[in-house]
């Protein structure tokens, strides 16, 4: 395993994830319409792009200060449940990483998992409930095994939790939906992606690109 995540490149995968869920808006909120309230893909594009816009305004040059900045905007700009699961991934990753100007692999896996840490205690979903710790979870154990495996370049690992999330965004479709507003449906919620676990494979699909294009 070789390979550090600069803050730089952290700073290109937040734009990179704003211009996502900027770009899949219409579809996040469509799918968010057949479960839930009908508007994650406007509270997601709200609020990534007041974090990005925050970002840039205070131009942290530390890890722990770009992630609670990230955090703090998705707090403050986005209701609903969207706004604290993911503030509060942003934040406990940054509480993770501290004051350092770059990670590399293993600090980036336990910056991901304290992120998971947060969503689960904020959120208290399981595995199978059809949410987004569906996605965020296999994600950060495919990140893991990645360097666990000690031949991977960090690239590879973070190509390796994209793919992980999108298959666990996509086994959704079959759940039955046991938390959140998605509940009230029952059997009926099956046959729909849940938009949470769209928008998280979202995020770790521009980590992966953010990160392969930095050549780490």
């Amino acid at each position: 395993m070789a390979g550090v995540v600069t803050i730089d490149v952290l700073r290109e995968w937040l734009t990179r994830f704003r211009d996502a869920v900027t770009e899949q808006r219409e579809w996040l909120t469509e799918l968010d319409s057949a479960i839930g309230d009908a508007d994650h893909g406007a509270n997601m594009a709200r609020g990534m792009g007041a974090a990005v816009e925050k970002v840039v305004q205070a131009a942290p040059e530390k890890v722990d200060a770009l992630l609670k900045t990230t955090g703090m905007a998705l707090v403050s700009s986005v209701g609903g449940a969207s706004g604290p699961l993911y503030g509060t991934f942003f934040l406990r990753a940054g509480a993770s990483a501290g004051p350092v100007s770059e990670l590399d692999g293993p600090a980036l896996a336990a910056a991901l998992r304290a992120g998971l840490g947060g969503v689960v205690d904020r959120g208290k979903a399981e595995p199978g409930d059809k949410t987004l710790i569906d996605a965020l979870l296999p994600a950060v154990d495919a990140f893991e095994v990645g360097l666990a495996s000690g031949d991977e370049e960090l690239a590879a690992s973070a190509r390796r939790a994209a793919d992980a999330a999108a298959a666990g965004r996509d086994a959704t479709l079959d759940l039955v939906a046991r938390k959140g507003r998605a509940s009230y449906l029952g059997e009926r919620s099956v046959g729909h992606l849940d938009p949470g676990a769209a928008s998280t494979t979202l995020m770790f699909e521009t980590l992966a690109d953010a990160i392969a294009e930095s050549g780490r």
